[in-house]
């Protein structure tokens, strides 16, 4: 029988039993073998591939809502109600075989995410929320983000190449580094968006960028930071909905430094 649909906490409880059980061909699967080939150098192994089918089939089931995956994609991402799933975010971590990878589940209610679920299975760090809080790790409820001035801050920042032409040119996103360099000097590069905005959830980080466009990259994460009272935008400072086409997170005070220093950057069409 499908779970209630306008119960948040009972689809959120749900969903962590399916990442539960998606959790063991993760952790089996460690160091897979590159199995699809994708735009530019990117690629998917077979357990992305196996552990969105199995995730998929498990919520349709379970929850009867329709899901949204990056491998194979699916429901509508503006329906009135769906599940986005990245089945392995940080691909290339995980077929290396470092631990920085995870699954990443968001329910999206009209283009908002309205719940989050973000599985790290090497560190057994799991974090839940429904908007409006608390942020969960490990089933314990967290306290909300507090301001951290930006000079003693952890940011994350989206891995890139310097001479890509792409949506956001290397050259922008090399100019975001070297500024925030003067004011942060503790930037790291974990290669996996959702743990980024994760980690900004649960404190560990101040704040990240993400230049990604990609909504299975943190629908899971917008829905984890706001429960913890943090700010999620896009770069540009609007509103992030399931179509932006990137995200500044961070706790308040903390993302409006960031805000204020990608504008002093400019546009990235100015980089071209």
């Amino acid at each position: 029988m499908a779970v209630d649909v306008g119960d948040l906490n009972a689809l959120v409880a749900e969903a962590a039993r399916i990442l539960d059980e998606a959790s063991v061909p993760f952790i089996e699967g460690h160091r897979a073998e590159s199995a699809v080939q994708k735009k530019g150098n990117d690629f998917a192994t077979e357990v992305d591939l196996a552990i969105e089918r199995q995730v998929v089939a498990a919520l349709t089931e379970r929850t009867g809502i329709g899901v949204h995956g990056e491998e194979f994609g699916g429901a509508d991402l503006n329906s009135p109600l769906v599940w986005v799933l990245d089945p392995i975010d940080g691909t290339f971590n995980y077929a290396a075989g470092s631990p920085m990878a995870a699954i990443l589940l968001g329910l999206v209610r009209d283009g908002e995410p309205v719940a989050g679920l973000t599985w790290i299975p090497f560190t057994g760090e799991k974090f839940t929320a429904v908007v409006g809080g608390p942020l969960r790790k490990n089933g314990v409820e967290q306290p909300p983000v507090e301001p951290t001035p930006l000079s003693d801050a952890i940011v994350g920042m989206s891995t890139f190449n310097v001479d890509s032409r792409g949506r956001v040119p290397g050259r922008y996103r090399l100019a975001v580094m070297e500024n925030l360099s003067r004011e942060c000097s503790r930037m790291r590069m974990h290669g996996a968006t959702g743990i980024d905005l994760a980690y900004t959830a649960a404190g560990i980080l101040g704040g990240a960028i993400s230049f990604s466009g990609h909504p299975w990259d943190h629908a899971a994460g917008v829905a984890l930071i706001r429960a913890a009272g943090g700010v999620v935008t896009d770069l540009a400072g609007g509103d992030w909905k399931v179509d932006s086409p990137s995200a500044l997170v961070g706790a308040p005070g903390t993302h409006q430094q960031l805000l204020d220093l990608l504008r002093a950057v400019g546009d990235p069409e100015d980089y071209r």
